[in-house]
């Protein structure tokens, strides 16, 4: 079984503090709802990359103003960081936009796309190829059995 090693606790540590206080203690009116979907701490601890997502409107303004907002908190979060958890140095914070729940929504949307045209034309297509194979067989069954 492997081990984790001491940047994964840290970063998983970093990701449930930031979600917190992104949430409770940014009082900034232009940031949205704002989720921490991951953090990626460097091996030296020196920075973490800090993944986050929108809820609602995704527009590339919208993404833009809330990733300047985490930005100008940054020095203010990683204060509030250090006093919650004990690390000699508390790694500089990035934040980036994470676009793989957009990108899953999308291909999701896709996915059912294309289920819901192939039953409708495999739909069209049983009817008309399901009655003529069921009166062929059945014809055929009867003249067998005389």
């Amino acid at each position: 079984m492997r081990e984790f090693k001491r940047t994964d606790r840290v970063a998983d540590q970093l990701q449930k503090e930031l979600a917190v206080l992104i949430q409770r203690e940014v009082k900034d009116p232009r940031l949205g709802m704002v989720t921490v979907s991951g953090v990626e701490v460097s091996r030296d601890l020196g920075y973490a990359d800090v993944h986050v997502t929108l809820l609602g409107e995704d527009t590339p303004e919208r993404i833009k103003e809330n990733l300047k907002v985490l930005k100008q908190a940054a020095g203010f979060l990683r204060g509030q960081v250090a006093r919650r958890i004990k690390l000699r140095h508390v790694p500089e914070l990035r934040f980036h936009y994470d676009e793989s729940v957009v990108r899953g929504q999308r291909l999701s949307s896709l996915i059912q796309e294309a289920v819901a045209s192939d039953r409708s034309r495999s739909g069209d297509e049983s009817g008309d190829e399901g009655a003529e194979p069921r009166g062929d067989g059945e014809s055929g069954s009867d003249s067998g059995r005389d």
